[in-house]
């Protein structure tokens, strides 16, 4: 595993815009579909905006019609971990980087084949890389 990203209050919001502080720092959930990546399909990584892990391929990413951007599963399984979440009277599973501990959103067991998964997860925690296209540049 990656070593931890650690930063102090005053960091964190010096980096983060305030939506973005709110969600990644504070649990917050932002508005559906409001997000920039809610109804994205450029194909690429998304990564955790406060330490640029790797968290979801775009070939992973479906529309779950629930407003907030949903994968299938995690580009890499150590890069998430899960904590139950008993907020607002709920038994959720909260997803967090585990780089960074950055909250992310949650998951669900009601997602699509093959994993069953939907991680429902906020953009404002999330940067978009685009995958360079591997054809520019090829001979003709």
């Amino acid at each position: 595993m990656t070593e931890k990203v650690i930063k102090t209050d005053a960091e964190w919001r010096a980096m983060l815009d305030d939506e973005q502080y709110d969600v990644t720092r504070h649990a917050a959930t932002e508005a559906p579909y409001s997000g920039r990546y809610w109804d994205h399909h450029e194909h690429g990584i998304y990564t955790c905006v406060c330490c640029n892990t790797p968290l979801f391929a775009s070939d992973t990413k479906f529309d779950s019609g629930c407003g907030w951007p949903s994968y299938f599963t995690a580009l890499n399984p150590e890069n998430v971990k899960e904590k139950v979440d008993r907020a607002y009277g709920m038994i959720r599973t909260e997803v967090i980087c585990n780089v960074c501990d950055a909250h992310l959103g949650h998951v669900f067991n009601d997602g699509p084949p093959p994993t069953g998964l939907r991680y429902c997860i906020n953009s404002a925690s999330l940067r978009f890389d685009a995958t360079p296209d591997l054809t520019e540049g090829a001979p003709k």
